[in-house]
Order: C-alpha cells, then structure tokens, then sequence
C-alpha cells in the first residue's frame, strides 16, 4: 500500500495534469477579419481647439505687424513662414512666449483684441485704441529686417 504522503502527491500529480483538458478558452475569436483589425487598430485622438487661423483674422494680423513694422507688405491673408517670424519676433521684443502663436496679449497690443464698442457697458468704458501708425519705438524699427528675413 501507499503512504499517505505518496497517495496526495499522486493525486495533485493526476489533478495538475487533466486541468488542461478541462480548461475553456476565455477569449473568442473575431467573427470577420475586418473585426480583428478594429480590435487591435488605435483610436486616433480627437483634435479640440482652434486647428487653423482664419485667412480674414491672419490678414488683420499681417496688416498690423505691418503697420509696426515688423512684416514687409502686402498682406495676403496665408499664416506663412514669414508672418510666423514676424509674430515671434514681435512678442520676443514685448517678452512673451514665442512658441504657441500669436499671443492674445499681442494682439490686444496690436489693436486686435476684442470689440466691446456694442457692449453694454460701452458708454464709460475705457477701452484702449489701437496704436497710432508710425509710433514704433526705435528698437522695434531696427529689428524690422531681422524679423522679416531681409538683408539690408
């Protein structure tokens, strides 16, 4: 006869090997092969926010850094290569970031911030003007050719 030890160490040995037989599949197969390829496929991320500037709003943009001096004319409305320098170098000169642009405290400095004019509150307000033309600091004036990219 068996020990006792002998007899559980047969019985765990007996139990250990059929579990595989007795064991399910816990995932199913994808019906077609289209439903295996959305399974494992990534959801692209949505995109939120503004993705492009509105050609009228650039051209508002252009024709202020423009008017600073900062962008050779004339304005045609694309945010190019050339209207991105200039904007960075207009908010580098103010002290700003210059890497997500344009800034909102730039464009309120270029007279491009919102309109209250129709406000309620409109009548005793003091609401600053967009600067005067030809009232760019010297130091703004002799980066003009850095910022747009022209040799003198």
């Amino acid at each position: 006869m068996l020990s006792l030890r002998a007899s559980l160490s047969v019985a765990l040995f007996v139990a250990l090997a059929a579990s595989p037989a007795f064991a399910t599949k816990v995932h199913s197969a994808p019906a077609s092969k289209t439903a295996k390829h959305h399974a494992h496929k990534k959801a692209a991320p949505k995109l939120r926010g503004q993705q492009a500037i509105d050609p009228a709003r650039v051209m508002e943009i252009q024709l202020a850094l423009i008017r600073e001096h900062y962008l050779p004319g004339p304005a045609n409305g694309n945010w190019d290569e050339s209207t991105k320098a200039a904007m960075q170098k207009y908010q580098a000169n103010q002290g700003w970031q210059t890497k997500l642009m344009p800034d909102s405290r730039a464009l309120k400095k270029l007279g491009l911030g919102p309109d209250y004019s129709n406000a309620i509150n409109a009548k005793n307000s003091s609401f600053a003007p967009p600067p005067a033309a030809g009232t760019t600091p010297p130091a703004q004036a002799a980066d003009f050719a850095d910022a747009a990219g022209v040799n003198r």
